[in-house]
C-alpha cells in the first residue's frame, strides 16, 4: 500500500510537470508566431534557392535574349549575330547622348513611358529573385539589360524639370520597313517640362530609377546618381501635375495614359523602399492614397495602370515591417488580396476574363501582357506569404494558400510555353513550335540586305519565315477563342514588346526555383 501510494504520487507530479512544460512550450510558440507574424498551418519558410526547374530555366534563358535584340546605340559585347550599332546620333538635336535605351517593339521607336515601366519591373524581378536568376546564370544579363535602359533614362533628364520622353516620329517611323542599322529617317525628340508637364511618365521614370538604385547599390556612385534623379523626377511629377497624353496629344495614339495617380503612388512606394524616408510612405498612405488608391477595386497591372503592382509592393511593407501598420497600408494589402482572389480560378470572386483553357484574357491587342503580368504578381505575393509564414488569404469565406497562387502562376506560364490548344510556344525560340512570322523589322530582313526606308516592304509581305529568329520575343498572343494567326502583317497578335519581356522574365525568375524573398531590399 505504502509503496503503491508513493509511486502514484510520483506519477502525478510527473504528469503535472509534463502538462506545465507543454503549456510553457505552447506559450513560447504563440509568442514566436506573433513576433514572426506567422499563422497556424503556415508552410515552412523556403531556404536558399533549390535545384532549377529545367523548362523554366530554358525559358528564362530564352526570354532574356530579347533585351539584347532590342538594344539601341553602339553595342558592347553584342551577342546577336544579326544586330549591329544603330541610332548612335539619337539625342543630337538637344546635344544629348540618347543612343542607348531599347526599341519599343517591332519598330524603331523609343517610347519612354513603357520603357521606364520595363526598367521598373525588371528591377523588381531582380530584387525579388536575383538569387534565383544567379542559380541559372541570368542575373548578370538581367542587370546588363537594366543598365542599358537606366543609362539612357539618366541622359533623358538633363535638368530637374526637363525630361525627354520620346525619340523618333512614329508616323515617319511606321512608313518605313528597314533594319535599325540602316534607318535614315529623322529622329525628333519630345520633352516634358514645367510648362508642358507629363506626370505619369516622370513618375514612372522616378520609380524605375528608385528601383534600379537598389539593384545597383553595390556601385554606390551609380546607385546614388539614380536615386538623385528619382527624387528630382518625383518632385517634378508631383509639383507640375498634368497628363502627358493630354498635353502632347500625338503620343496618345500609341501609349495613351488613363491617369497619373497610380504612377505617383507607385513611385512613392519605390522611393520609400529605396530610401526608408517616411515622407514617401506618408505620401503613399495619406491624402494621395484617398485620391488615387481606388481601394477595394481590383485592376490589371500594365504599362498604363500600376495600381495592382503598387498594392502588392506596399503589401511587402505590411508583411515584413511591423513598425508600419496604418489603416491605409491594410487597405493596400486588402486590395492586393482582392486582386489575388480575382486571379484564382476556383475563388468565388474569380474573374470571368479567361479563355476556355484558363488563360487570363483581357484585350485583343497584346493579349499576353495581362496574364503574364498577373502571374508575376501572384508568384511574388505567394512568396511574401511563404516568407512571412502567412498561411492563407480569404476570398469571400474560402481560404487559399501560397501554393494555390503559385499553381495559378504556373498555369499561365505553362500556357505561354506551349500547354495550350495550339500546342505552340508564344515565346519565340522556346520549344519545337513557335511563331515564325514575328512582326519585327530586324528579324524579318536578312542581315546582308541593303534596304532603304521603302524597299524593305517586300520583306514584310514575304511568305518566307523570318530569316532571323527574334529569340526571347513574347508575341501578342491568342484571340479569346485561342487561335493564333502566324502572319507578319498581324501586328495585333504577332508583335512583341520590350515590356512584355520584363514581365515574362519576372514570372520565370519566380518559378525557376524556390527560395525565401528578402525582407528588406536595403538589407536593413
Amino acid at each position: 500500500m505504502g509503496e503503491k501510494s508513493k509511486k502514484g504520487g510520483c506519477c502525478g507530479w510527473i504528469l503535472v510537470l509534463i502538462v506545465a512544460g507543454a503549456a510553457a512550450a505552447a506559450i513560447v510558440v504563440l509568442v514566436m508566431k506573433k513576433l514572426n507574424g506567422s499563422s497556424p498551418g503556415a508552410a515552412p519558410v523556403p531556404g536558399p534557392p533549390g535545384s532549377p526547374v529545367k523548362k523554366y530555366e530554358d525559358a528564362l534563358k530564352t526570354a532574356m535574349q530579347f533585351f539584347d535584340i532590342q538594344k539601341s546605340g553602339k553595342l558592347a559585347n553584342n551577342k546577336i549575330s544579326w544586330r549591329g550599332d544603330s541610332a548612335v546620333k539619337d539625342g543630337s538635336p538637344a546635344k544629348l547622348d540618347l543612343s542607348k535605351g531599347m526599341y519599343d517593339a517591332g519598330d524603331h521607336m523609343k517610347f519612354n513611358f513603357p520603357m521606364a515601366y520595363t526598367a521598373t519591373v525588371l528591377s523588381w524581378a531582380i530584387l525579388e529573385y536575383g538569387d534565383q536568376m544567379k542559380v541559372v546564370n541570368q542575373l548578370e544579363p538581367a542587370q546588363d539589360s537594366l543598365k542599358w535602359i537606366t543609362d539612357y533614362l539618366i541622359n533623358c533628364h538633363p535638368k530637374d524639370n526637363v525630361l525627354y520622353i520620346q525619340v523618333g516620329d512614329p508616323d515617319a517611323d511606321h512608313k518605313c520597313w528597314d533594319r535599325p542599322e540602316d534607318m535614315t529617317e529623322s529622329r525628333p525628340l519630345i520633352q516634358i517640362n514645367a510648362t508642358v508637364p507629363g506626370t505619369e511618365v516622370a513618375a514612372e521614370t522616378a520609380a524605375a530609377m528608385a528601383a534600379a538604385s537598389l539593384v545597383f547599390k553595390s556601385d554606390s556612385t551609380y546607385s546614388s546618381d539614380l536615386l538623385k534623379h528619382a527624387k528630382q523626377l518625383f518632385t517634378f511629377a508631383d509639383k507640375f501635375r498634368g497628363s502627358y497624353s493630354q498635353n502632347i496629344p500625338e503620343v496618345a495614339t500609341y501609349y495613351n495614359s488613363t491617369g497619373y495617380g497610380d504612377e505617383l503612388l507607385w513611385a512613392a512606394g519605390w522611393l520609400y523602399h529605396a530610401t526608408g524616408d517616411q515622407t514617401y510612405y506618408d505620401y503613399a498612405t495619406g491624402k494621395n492614397a484617398d485620391s488615387f488608391g481606388n481601394f477595394g477595386n481590383p485592376t490589371w497591372f500594365s504599362w498604363d495602370n500600376k495600381l495592382a503592382g503598387t498594392q502588392v509592393l506596399l503589401s511587402r511593407v505590411s508583411f515584413f515591417n511591423s513598425k508600419e501598420n496604418s489603416d491605409t497600408l491594410q487597405e493596400y494589402r486588402k486590395t492586393a488580396e482582392a486582386v489575388m482572389c480575382g486571379l484564382l480560378p476556383k475563388s468565388p470572386t474569380a474573374t470571368s476574363s479567361r479563355t476556355d483553357s484558363g488563360l487570363i484574357w483581357v484585350s485583343e491587342w497584346n493579349a499576353l501582357q495581362h496574364p503574364v503580368a498577373s502571374a508575376f504578381l501572384a508568384v511574388v505575393y505567394s512568396d511574401y506569404m511563404l516568407t512571412s509564414r502567412t498561411a492563407k488569404i480569404t476570398c469571400n469565406g474560402n481560404a487559399y494558400t501560397p501554393s494555390d497562387l503559385r499553381k495559378f502562376a504556373t498555369s499561365q506560364a505553362d500556357y505561354v510555353l506551349g500547354d495550350n490548344p495550339s500546342k505552340m510556344s508564344f515565346l519565340v525560340g522556346y520549344g519545337d513550335k513557335y511563331p515564325q512570322y514575328v512582326h519585327h523589322r530586324g528579324a524579318s530582313i536578312p542581315k546582308d540586305a541593303k534596304t532603304g526606308c521603302k524597299d524593305g516592304w517586300k520583306y514584310l509581305d514575304s511568305t518566307k519565315p523570318n530569316p532571323n529568329v527574334a529569340t526571347g520575343a513574347l508575341v501578342g498572343g491568342p484571340f479569346l477563342n485561342e487561335t493564333y494567326i502566324d502572319s507578319r502583317n498581324n501586328s495585333m497578335q504577332g508583335e512583341p514588346t520590350t515590356y512584355n519581356s520584363a514581365v515574362i522574365v519576372g514570372l520565370l525568375s519566380g518559378l525557376v526555383t524556390t527560395s525565401s524573398v528578402v525582407q528588406s531590399f536595403t538589407g536593413a
